[in-house]
């Protein structure tokens, strides 16, 4: 069945390549000035992407509404698709900002998930306006709008979970890391100060910059969709993703920008002994 459903997106949505090009570059003007706003958006100060949290909202009011209009609670109903489309315009608002750093066929699926949800969004306004200010007897009419609202509501869904679930779209680059606690000998001899510098800790690539005797390093995978953060630029004392411009900080890995939401793990460096660098991943747990 999935396959079924992916092919049909893939061979029978060619328009949504240059729509979501173009849409993008209308999105990328808007939060290029907007860059608080989008960060808001985005979730990085929560620390957790915002988009699906504010997806449940529509989706469970419009579910109630379809309930109650079974059941006759007409007033009841109409309040609750009046509240799933309030929620759909703050979902519209934090999709738009994840999807304005997407690309390849993810923009594809997310180009699909947002036609299909305005869709929805379409059906269930003008169910409303039906509700409210149309004649008694538009009334069931109504009814069967709104149901067809639901069934694009959850096309769109079912797209929309398969960019994040397949296509990882705004999931964490470091969720499977394992935090191994062992020192291991890192690839480079010498960090020139006040420069980026790559170095491997076994499979791991590391972002290393040197201040005095310090030194410093984070992961060189950007948590967000994968950036090579040592070919970034260090900007007040953070390391900016040359992909999409997240910060984070280097002296704890924390986010201080988005579009990333989640932190990068940090590592401790000390000099080994015979000469070189050996590092380890730090862990929370052992602060202090």
């Amino acid at each position: 069945m999935h396959r079924e459903i992916e092919r049909l997106v893939r061979q029978q949505a060619p328009w949504a390549t240059p729509a979501g090009e173009r849409v993008q570059g209308w999105l990328g003007e808007l939060f290029g000035r907007y860059r608080r706003e989008k960060n808001l958006l985005n979730g990085t100060w929560l620390g957790h992407p915002v988009h699906p949290m504010v997806t449940d909202v529509p989706v469970g009011a419009m579910t109630i509404a379809a309930i109650l209009d079974v059941t006759g609670q007409e007033r009841a109903a109409d309040i609750a698709v009046a509240t799933g489309l309030a929620a759909m315009t703050a979902s519209a608002a934090t999709g738009a900002a994840d999807a304005v750093d997407t690309y390849g066929h993810p923009r594809v699926q997310a180009t699909v998930h947002a036609t299909l949800m305005i869709g929805s969004f379409g059906a269930y306004l003008a169910s409303l306006l039906l509700r409210l200010l149309g004649p008694r007897w538009l009334r069931p009419v109504a009814v069967v709008v709104s149901w067809l609202g639901y069934g694009a509501m959850s096309a769109g869904a079912y797209v929309g979970g398969d960019l994040t679930y397949r296509s990882g779209n705004q999931v964490d680059r470091h969720a499977w890391r394992a935090a191994g606690r062992k020192w291991k000998a890192l690839d480079v001899t010498d960090v020139p100060e006040g420069r980026l510098v790559r170095a491997m800790l076994g499979t791991e690539p590391l972002v290393l910059h040197r201040e005095g005797d310090t030194i410093r390093a984070i992961h060189a995978t950007c948590a967000h969709a994968g950036g090579p953060l040592d070919k970034g630029t260090l900007v007040d004392g953070c390391v900016e993703c040359p992909w999409h411009q997240s910060r984070f900080r280097l002296s704890d890995g924390r986010v201080v920008q988005g579009p990333a939401v989640y932190d990068q793990p940090r590592y401790e460096v000390r000099p080994a002994d015979g000469g070189g660098f050996e590092a380890r991943r730090f862990v929370e747990d052992d602060e202090g």
